[in-house]
């Protein structure tokens, strides 16, 4: 994974997460227990940690929250068996929506994705809310096969993706958006 294809999104990168074998800690929210196998470190997330998560030596997660309760991108995580299906009906809609600036990311998974739309800063109760409207969109049109990020059914712990392998497709301010 080379850094101008991360460069692509705002990640937080003044901590990140690693995946353990064992379970890190327990987590009762909203009458469920969750366990969770990601550790955080407080550490800039660099260069080398990247490269080691690439090359499969570790697996590492970031943070969808900032620590001020802001969010920089919504992301559908998509776990479905069409991935070009999916994005197809989902650039549609985001550019039907006014989004102009999306990017998909293939997964360890063959098959799944990770989409990012690029929101810019957002408060947090804004991207719960932009979140479930646009997966409530889409799923209009396509049967589900996603979870959507952030989200109120998890913890904050657990509003965390894996770090993408490689860009899938990119979505950057088309030109004919500027005739709209």
């Amino acid at each position: 994974m080379q850094s101008i294809d991360i460069s692509l999104i705002k990640m937080i990168t003044n901590h990140y997460y690693i995946k353990r074998d064992n379970i890190v800690s327990k987590i009762d929210y909203k009458g469920r227990v969750f366990f969770n196998k990601f550790e955080r470190v407080d550490e800039p997330l660099n260069y080398k940690i990247m490269k080691d998560h690439a090359e499969g030596k570790i697996i590492v997660a970031h943070s969808l929250i900032s620590a001020s309760d802001k969010v920089e991108n919504i992301v559908f995580d998509y776990n479905g068996r069409m991935p070009d299906r999916f994005w197809h009906r989902a650039q549609l809609l985001l550019r039907e929506e006014g989004y102009i600036n999306f990017t998909a990311y293939e997964t360890k998974t063959p098959g799944h994705l990770h989409l990012y739309v690029h929101k810019g800063h957002t408060t947090l109760n804004e991207g719960y809310q932009l979140a479930n409207k646009l997966s409530l969109l889409l799923s209009q049109r396509l049967v589900k096969e996603w979870r959507v990020f952030p989200t109120l059914d998890l913890p904050r712990e657990f509003n965390i993706l894996t770090l993408p392998y490689k860009v899938y497709q990119k979505e950057r301010g088309a030109s004919w958006s500027k005739h709209m």
